[in-house]
């Protein structure tokens, strides 16, 4: 299914409230067991601090001008930390649009933690070229994860 024409512009301060609704929905309907609602401020002060050592966070915006989706990520080594999608707007092509994105800010290599018992996320990754490469827990929810990778096919000649 493809996407409705978006826009992929940085985060700005006035999008923040947006991006923090947008973040507590997807995640709740992708780990409806946690209470991400309790975790807004948590995301605020993370974002912030992700971003004062160089990451990066880049927005979806609908024509209408609504966030429809993010991803933030380093760009230097790959790391990717967040990539969510408005539930409204799942399953267009959105995650593969922002995914573009993040390939295009860090060519050559992403990686990822992600839960284990969030399928949906799983099967994503891996039809987009992402390998499994280790395991570990989640620091906030004590969930398992999985670490994850992509490496560009062209990179590695």
């Amino acid at each position: 299914m493809t996407h409705a024409p978006v826009e992929i512009a940085p985060l700005s301060a006035a999008l923040m409230p947006e991006l923090a609704d947008l973040w507590v929905a997807a995640w709740t309907q992708a780990m409806p067991q946690i209470d991400f609602e309790a975790r807004r401020p948590w995301l605020a002060a993370h974002l912030e601090g992700l971003h004062q050592q160089g990451w990066v966070t880049r927005c979806a915006l609908a024509a209408t001008g609504a966030l429809v989706g993010f991803v933030t990520l380093q760009p230097r080594s790959g790391e990717l930390a967040q990539i969510a999608v408005a539930p409204c707007a799942a399953r267009r092509g959105l995650g593969r649009l922002l995914l573009q994105e993040a390939r295009a800010l860090a060519p050559g290599l992403i990686t990822l933690s992600v839960n284990q018992d969030n399928g949906h996320a799983l099967r994503f990754y891996e039809r987009e070229g992402f390998v499994k490469t280790g395991e570990g827990v989640n620091a906030l929810s004590g969930l398992p994860t999985l670490r994850m990778e992509w490496r560009d096919a062209l990179a590695r000649r």
